[in-house]
This record gives structure tokens, C-alpha cells and sequence, in this order.
């Protein structure tokens, strides 16, 4: 992705957060939190004041889908490119902050109390996109044997924690109830789930920088 295209996304996503916070503001302040408490749809009667807060939730709905809809560009172009190119591709260090999209899945907590929505919790997932950080770092790197060695060692071991997290967590979510209520449970297996996903694609790409880094420094010392 080009430096603009990044700047892009991440101002885009900024200001789309800054809107939401802002409308639900109004909301709480002026329009006797409508859309922000729960409502019932069956009962909901449309009124002017309620557009800040509809056109804000629309608006980061389309900066999600927008994100889904790079990331998917991005899978199919990595995957052009390995099979034509003998180097990674050329991404910025700085998409490593679109990571920060992670702490939207603090969100869940609100929405749940609210309204009983848990949807937001699955934003805990994009913790992955700080993986970006080393993935630029490694832009144009040759991929020689010691490179294709490197990069399935360090997805086999992300894989492996990850998949250890989620085996432990069935274990011991299944066993009944967490906290006395079914729903707390589904919100826990939900999270953990969310966070092994974004530890595996973040620590995949650590651990291959790592690796290719330490094998460099070793060589360079002898």
C-alpha cells in the first residue's frame, strides 16, 4: 500500500471514531440518548435529531468493510506477487498502527451493557495489524531457502500458541457457565478467540523478523 493510501486509511479511520464519539455526545446531551440506551426498533419513531448518530454508526460500519475489503486485496496481491517476485512486497512500517483498530473491541463491553450487542468484541482481532510494523521492516527482502525456512518455522510456532490458547480456553469455558451466566461465557470464548487470531497473524511476522534479524547479526559477527 502506498504512504498515502496509508495516511488515508488511518485519518479515515479517525475521524469516523471522532464522529461516533462526537454524535453519541450529542445524543446523551440533547436528544435524550436515543440510539445510545437500548431501543426498541418495534417502537423506534424516526426524528431529525437522530441523523448525527445514524449517519456516524453507518459511516464506521463502511470504514469496517473498507478495511475488510483491503485486507483482502492485500491477501490476494501477496500471494500474486510471492508466486511471480523473489522478494516480499513492499508495505509501510507506519500500517502498524492500524492495530490500534484493536482497541475498538473495548467497545463490546459498552454495547453489551446497552444493548446486549457482543458483535463489537471481534474487533479485537485487528491486534493483529501491528504484525504490520515488521512486515515493513522486511520490504523487498530476498526470499532465499533461509528466508522460506525462517517464514514457516515462525508461522508454525504463532500457529501453535495460538491454536494451545484456544484448545485451553474450551477446556475450560466448557466446563459450565463462566461467572454464572451462559452469556458471559460466549463473550469470554469470543474474545479469546479474537486475541489468539491477532496473536497468531502478529507474532507470525514478529517471529520471522526476529529470526532473519538474529541470523543476520550471527553472520555478521563471525
Amino acid at each position: 500500500m502506498k504512504k498515502s493510501n496509508t495516511k488515508f486509511t488511518i485519518l479515515l479511520g479517525v475521524i469516523c471514531v471522532l464522529l461516533l464519539a462526537v454524535s453519541t455526545w450529542y445524543s446523551i446531551a440533547f436528544n435524550d440518548s436515543r440510539l445510545v440506551t437500548p431501543t426498541e426498533l418495534s417502537e423506534y419513531t424516526f426524528r431529525m435529531q437522530d441523523l448525527p448518530m445514524i449517519i456516524s454508526v453507518m459511516l464506521f460500519a463502511l470504514y469496517i468493510l473498507y478495511l475488510f475489503a483491503l485486507m483482502l486485496r492485500a491477501i490476494v496481491a501477496n500471494k500474486r506477487q510471492a508466486v511471480t517476485a523473489n522478494t516480499t512486497r513492499t508495505i509501510s512500517p507506519k500500517l502498524g498502527f492500524l492495530g490500534f483498530l484493536g482497541f475498538a473491541g473495548f467497545l463490546g463491553f459498552w454495547t453489551y451493557s446497552m444493548e446486549k450487542i457482543i458483535f463489537p468484541f471481534v474487533f479485537f482481532m485487528f491486534f493483529g495489524y501491528f504484525g504490520f510494523f515488521y512486515e515493513g521492516k522486511m520490504s523487498n527482502t530476498f526470499m532465499d531457502e533461509r528466508y522460506e525456512e525462517n517464514k514457516i518455522k515462525a508461522h508454525m510456532t504463532a500457529n501453535k500458541i495460538a491454536l494451545t490458547i484456544i484448545f485451553l480456553a474450551m477446556l475450560i469455558l466448557g466446563q459450565g457457565m463462566f461467572m454464572g451466566n451462559p452469556e458471559y461465557t460466549l463473550i469470554a470464548l469470543i474474545i479469546v478467540i479474537s486475541l489468539s487470531i491477532a496473536l497468531e497473524v502478529f507474532l507470525g511476522e514478529y517471529l520471522l523478523y526476529r529470526y532473519d534479524y538474529d541470523e543476520q547479526f550471527e553472520e555478521s559477527e563471525e
